[in-house]
């Protein structure tokens, strides 16, 4: 993982409701331990017509979406089956945030242990960004906010833990290496004792 201090992008909308992890990536697509070319398969069934070619209708299709990193989604994002697979095909995609009033907390957790900001944020100001598509934001992970182009701020809420190692690009056994000299100190001191 990289550090995640500030994250300046437009921003995408997919405003549909219950988007589960099997439409993230359909569960036949299961089937690697690597997160190298998940990408391409992200929405897979909806971003692609049964010819191959790009569906023109999928949000994301959309000239205006691409290269945004940050994704506005619509209620209840990441419901449905617990897989690492979701957040990995969205970001080997280019999403490195996703905003919403309601994500999914198995999906929450999988996506910021995996360097993936999914933000909560009020019910109110996610309308707003549902209606307005392209806009440009800057999250700050350290301040926990979100910068609105007038100057006004979208404040949000990360678990401390999940924060730091967001900050320091560590997921949760990195952290553990850190540590790696204190713990063995306190294994020695306990057997001596």
């Amino acid at each position: 993982m990289h550090p995640i201090t500030r994250l300046h992008s437009r921003t995408a909308v997919l405003a549909d409701e219950n988007i589960d992890t099997d439409r993230i990536i359909p569960a036949r697509f299961l089937t690697t331990t690597t997160r190298d070319g998940l990408g391409r398969l992200c929405f897979h069934d909806w971003r692609y017509q049964p010819d191959g070619s790009d569906n023109p209708v999928f949000p994301l299709n959309r000239p205006e979406a691409r290269g945004c990193a940050i994704l506005v989604a619509g209620n209840n994002f990441g419901c449905g089956s617990s897989r690492e697979h979701a957040p990995w095909a969205l970001l080997d995609y280019g999403i490195q945030a996703v905003l919403c009033s309601e994500i999914a907390d198995i999906f929450r957790g999988n996506a910021l242990k995996n360097g993936l900001l999914a933000i909560v944020i009020d019910e109110r100001e996610h309308r707003w960004l549902l209606r307005h598509p392209g806009i440009e934001l800057a999250i700050d992970v350290r301040g926990q906010y979100i910068a609105l182009p007038d100057g006004g701020r979208i404040p949000f809420r990360l678990e401390p833990f999940a924060r730091h190692c967001l900050l320091h690009g560590v997921d949760q056994l990195g952290y553990l290496l850190q540590h790696a000299d204190a713990i063995t100190h306190y294994e020695q001191q306990e057997q001596a004792a």
